[in-house]
């Protein structure tokens, strides 16, 4: 069985939630699904911080570098 995607994960632990909401799961199916939703919830969390790690590196890559920064007017430099 292939990984979910982060928004197939979102998408099921949502119908978890509702299902769960809802009341109508008995009490080993509750826990079934609880059990399932915390599985999703750590993947969904494990792959939005993978894609803010990305970001962050981009971010660091595109900014300049302390000596590329110019000197703003009025300010002293070293």
């Amino acid at each position: 069985m292939t990984e979910p995607t982060f928004e197939e994960a979102r998408a099921e632990l949502e119908r978890i939630v509702a299902r769960l909401e809802s009341g109508e799961a008995e009490l080993e199916d509750a826990v079934s699904l609880w059990e399932r939703g915390e599985e999703l919830y750590r993947l969904c969390l494990g792959k939005l911080d993978a894609a803010q790690g990305r970001v962050d590196e981009l971010a660091r890559r595109e900014a300049p570098e302390p000596e590329d920064v110019p000197d703003e007017p009025g300010v002293a430099g070293p």
